[in-house]
Parts: structure tokens; C-alpha cells; sequence
């Protein structure tokens, strides 16, 4: 595992001191991000639905790193409103922010794309344009401090590889995927700017996201699992923080990722990899 030393002198933002801003902090990856983080001398403001979970998470992050370090701010990151007021008291009880994690995010199936439309609406509201509402309300002041700075949006393999199941939730990540990208582009083309972004891909994780299970399966990672080599992706610099998992390897996803982009470039059907006709072919590609 990367140490604290290590991530700390290779990424000035994470310095002991200095301010990290976690949406959907009160369970999950987010909780994680803000045990780890408090852990290394960062103050916490910790922003979700309010409620007894975001206390007893506050509570839990006090304990490591002191009731003064950190803040709660209950916040629907689908209004852009409540995220200004987070982005207001955060700037006001630290003075500024270092890293920005948007991490909140829905998982709940709305159905196929002709159906239940205000559940559709609602989940993009929060996985998209939760993100979205993040960036405008934190990176102008950010940019404005002149200091190095991360934003780390959570994707998902499911916004790459787009697995039938739950369509809106593919939707959603895969515009958090290309929003992240432009992101990136436009920090890194910013006059001044010491602001990277960094598009974080779990894979599976125990979260509050798991559906139907009250303990972490065997095949999942832990929010834990995922922070520490989030950590160290970042140092290594890369943009794309590709998780694996207990079930699935780097090479299994790369693969997985080959083939869903060769959907267009072989003129595949889409979505092949579960059409009749080509499941053999993918199965061959995977063994190959």
C-alpha cells in the first residue's frame, strides 16, 4: 500500500491541514475517502442526505480526526442550490478546498427508456448532474486560490461498457465519463490553473448501491480497497483510476472495454457482447 508519505509529498493537495470536500460521505466509497483522508491530517466536510446516517458518519470521522475537522452539511446534489450553500460553508468554516470528491450517487432501476420518466429524471439528477452542480459550485474558487487542487468524480465500468440491466444508470455514468474528460482538458488548458481531474472507476464495491445484500460479498471490494488504490493512482497520475476487483482483473476489464468499442469500429450490433449471434465470438475474445 502506498503510504501516507508517499501520496503526501507527490500530491501537495493532500497535505496534513488542508480541506476535502466528499459528496455521498455518509456511507460507501465516500465514507472511506473520508476516513482515510482524515487520517492523514486533511478537515473533512462531509455532505449527503441529512439524517441519522451522515451523523453517525460524522461522528465516526470526528473520532479520527476531531469534532473542529469536520463539517456536515446535509446537501441533495441534485439541487444546485444546496450545493452552493455547501460550497458557501465550506469555504467559510476552512477558508478554502483542496480536493473536491463528487461521489454521490443513486443506483435504484427506473425501467426500460419509455418508462417512468420522473425516475429517470431523478437519478440523472443526482449521478450527472450531482457532478455537474460540483464543479461549478467549487472550481472558480478553487482556481482562484492559485493552489494545487484535485476533483476525483466517481464513474463506472457500467458508463463504459453500457451492460443491459439498468439503462438510466449507464446513462448517467457514461455522461460523468465525458463531462470528467472535458474536465480534464479544460483544467489542464487553464491559465495558471494547479487543478487536476481524475475519473474514479470502482468495480464492484460493498456500498450502500449493493442491491440485496447485508454483507459484502465475496467477490466485492471494500470502500476501503478502493480509496487506498485510488490514492495511489493518484500519485502515479493517471486520469482513468481503473479498479479491479475480487471477481474481475484489469485485464478481464480492458478486454470488456475492447470489445464494447469495437461494437462500432466492427460494426457490430449493439450492445453485441449479449446478442445470440456474437456472444460465442466474445466468449473466444475473452479466452484469447
Amino acid at each position: 500500500m502506498t503510504t501516507d508519505t508517499e501520496i503526501q509529498s507527490a500530491l501537495p493537495a493532500l497535505g496534513s491541514g488542508n480541506v476535502a470536500v466528499i459528496t455521498g460521505g455518509a456511507s460507501g466509497i465516500g465514507l472511506a475517502a473520508a476516513r482515510r483522508l482524515a487520517a492523514m491530517g486533511l478537515k473533512i466536510v462531509l455532505a449527503d442526505i441529512g439524517g441519522a446516517r451522515l451523523d453517525e458518519a460524522t461522528s465516526a470521522v470526528a473520532t479520527i480526526a476531531g469534532d473542529s475537522a469536520v463539517l456536515a452539511v446535509a446537501t441533495d446534489v441534485s439541487k444546485a442550490d444546496e450545493v452552493d450553500r455547501l460550497a458557501e460553508k465550506a469555504f467559510d468554516a476552512f477558508g478554502g478546498v483542496s480536493l473536491l470528491m463528487n461521489n454521490a450517487g443513486v443506483g435504484n432501476n427506473p425501467g426500460k427508456p419509455w418508462e417512468n420518466r420522473d425516475a429517470w429524471k431523478r437519478l440523472l439528477d443526482i449521478n450527472f448532474w450531482g457532478v455537474v452542480h460540483g464543479v461549478e459550485a467549487f472550481v472558480p474558487r478553487m482556481l482562484a486560490a492559485g493552489k494545487p487542487g484535485l476533483i476525483v468524480n466517481s464513474g463506472s465500468k457500467q458508463g463504459i461498457t453500457t451492460p443491459p440491466g439498468n439503462l438510466a444508470y449507464n446513462v448517467s455514468k457514461s455522461g460523468v465519463k465525458s463531462f470528467t474528460e472535458g474536465l480534464a482538458h479544460a483544467l489542464r488548458n487553464e491559465p495558471g490553473g494547479k487543478i487536476a481531474a481524475h475519473l474514479l472507476i470502482p468495480g464492484f464495491t460493498f456500498t450502500g448501491l449493493t442491491e440485496d445484500a447485508t454483507e459484502k460479498p465475496a467477490g466485492a471490494w471494500t470502500g476501503e480497497q478502493v480509496i487506498d488504490f485510488m490514492l495511489a493512482a493518484l500519485v502515479r497520475g493517471d486520469f482513468y483510476i481503473l479498479c479491479p476487483d475480487n471477481e474481475a482483473t484489469r485485464t478481464m476489464d480492458e478486454k470488456r472495454m475492447a470489445w464494447a468499442i469495437g461494437d462500432i469500429i466492427e460494426n457490430r450490433p449493439a450492445l453485441s457482447r449479449w446478442h445470440p449471434d456474437h456472444k460465442e465470438a466474445f466468449a473466444a475474445f475473452m479466452e484469447s
